[in-house]
């Protein structure tokens, strides 16, 4: 459809869970190109039913503070503010929140308070840019 996919969430909620779709465009993205694909998902996942509970789909845009899913994200933002989740304890820690300088291998370089921490990419639960504005 001419959009990028930029990853989902899927979000366990009870007996309704949450299916959130993060597309991306070059020129952006609007509400009318969130309901066209999610239209589109939804006759997809309407004839191969690969999600048996109930869900809510939610088709959106990735947004200033998107959240970060694969090794290419986090080496296309190095250089910005991140934080970060991870599934366990790293270093007696598991919330980050510091410079991301990119990628080695299957690890994030991310600075924190001038120290360096080499994060397996696995050990992330959640990675978010944090917006930064300029006066």
């Amino acid at each position: 459809m001419g959009f990028d996919f930029w990853g989902l969430e899927f979000l366990p909620q009870g007996r309704r869970s949450l299916l959130r779709i993060f597309i991306d465009h070059a020129d952006g993205i609007n509400v009318d190109h969130c309901a066209q694909v999610s239209r589109q998902i939804s006759a997809v996942m309407d004839v191969e039913d690969p999600i048996t509970q109930e869900y809510v789909l939610e088709v959106s845009s990735p947004g200033m503070d998107r959240p970060l899913f694969t090794l290419e994200q986090f080496q296309q933002y190095a250089n910005h503010i991140i934080e970060l989740r991870l599934r366990m304890p790293f270093d007696g820690r598991r919330k980050f929140k510091g410079q991301l300088i990119g990628v080695e291998q299957e690890d994030v370089v991310l600075v924190v308070d001038d120290h360096e921490y080499l994060l397996p990419i696995e050990l992330i639960e959640k990675a978010n840019v944090v917006p930064q504005f300029k006066d």
